[in-house]
């Protein structure tokens, strides 16, 4: 495991090495001091304390009894680098901007698990907005980031609405455009291991909950869903497609999008919702409607969000790599910052997996 690393550099050499985050525990109750304040109590030169705080080669040569103190005097004297002037000289600020629609405890928050990760990983410092699905708060919120000197961006299921004088990462981003790199679920996979586990289980009657108009997997996963389903002989009743109607994060989306559908009276066998959130409110609208999951009703989710496996019933679901798609687009972030004449991959893919709980199961009298 990597060591945990701050940087205190106050532009001097070796401003983007690691320093162990033990070496500089605890924290004194005074007033911090700056590099020259440092040294002149220690009867050091800044240059001599810049090398050892930040771990430089050329520290080698310095003794070890010296490098301690300094570390300890560092700590006790609450000791802080004046970071804004530090990122003004080296014309970085080691930080990135991540947008996210809203967040929760579902698919934004998953993602963001995977990117803190590999951002830590490198000793960036990431700072996250939400728009809400607001064209305004898009706008200012993107532009908020930018003013904060973020080196560059990730967005997630955001539409690209910005000035891309930055790299930009879009997670499940769908639009191609030129220096934007998405990171995309494989669609048509995940639809095929969603259908083709319903139709193995003898369902010929299969309802869809669609997503949200304003996100940006909607349409895909909805046109490749039926593309598997077709694939097989199956055709969708249009009644049987519901749409998620809102922009809550709530179960209670899927929880009317399954009434309306009950409400046509079209027969059907089982239901694959948008997502995981909305998979658990359409199984509360089948309980109250009299249908039992999975005994009446096959109930099949998408994205494996950490309360799947723990819902009555554990939901059957298409994982989606949230955490690993997260991590995906903060290490590529950074390899354009570093290779930044390199070109940009526009897309990077992964795939799905199909996890088999209790939620669905084969048709009754089959």
């Amino acid at each position: 495991m990597p060591l945990a690393c701050v940087p205190i550099s106050d532009g001097m050499p070796g401003d983007d090495k690691k320093i162990p985050a033990a070496a500089l525990a605890g924290h004194a109750e005074r007033e911090p001091v700056n590099l020259k304040e440092l040294a002149a109590h220690l009867d050091l030169s800044p240059t001599t304390l810049s090398l050892v705080l930040n771990n430089s080669p050329k520290a080698a040569s310095i003794p070890a009894a010296t490098k301690k103190r300094i570390f300890a005097a560092a700590t006790k004297m609450n000791y802080r680098p004046n970071y804004l002037a530090r990122s003004l000289r080296a014309s970085r600020t080691r930080t990135i901007g991540v947008i996210v629609p809203e967040l929760s405890d579902g698919y934004s928050a998953m993602v963001l698990s995977g990117v803190e990760a590999a951002l830590t990983n490198d000793c960036y410092f990431y700072l996250t907005a939400s728009h809400l699905h607001r064209d305004d708060l898009l706008a200012s919120r993107t532009r908020m980031l930018i003013e904060r000197l973020v080196e560059g961006i990730i967005a997630v299921d955001t539409p690209i609405r910005f000035d891309r004088a930055l790299p930009v990462v879009s997670v499940s981003g769908h639009e191609k455009l030129d220096g934007v790199t998405n990171v995309e679920l494989n669609h048509a996979h995940a639809a095929d291991l969603g259908i083709g586990h319903l139709y193995d289980l003898g369902h010929r009657q299969i309802a869809v909950i669609k997503g949200q108009e304003f996100s940006s997997d909607s349409d895909e996963r909805l046109s490749t869903i039926l593309e598997a389903a077709s694939t097989r002989g199956i055709p969708i009743h249009p009644r049987l497609i519901g749409q998620l109607i809102g922009d809550s994060p709530s179960p209670e989306l899927g929880f009317n999008a399954t009434r309306e559908i009950l409400s046509t009276g079209v027969k059907f066998t089982a239901l694959f919702a948008f997502n995981d959130v909305s998979a658990i409110g359409a199984i509360r609208a089948l309980e109250e409607a009299g249908r039992r999951v999975p005994a009446d009703v096959s109930v099949l989710g998408f994205d494996d969000i950490y309360g799947a496996a723990y819902h009555n019933p554990p939901l059957t679901t298409i994982r989606q790599p949230l955490f690993e798609m997260g991590s995906l687009a903060a290490s590529t972030l950074l390899n354009r910052l570093v290779n930044r004449d390199e070109d940009a991959p526009q897309v990077l893919s992964v795939e799905p997996t199909l996890i088999v709980r209790h939620s669905t199961a084969t048709i009754a009298g089959r």
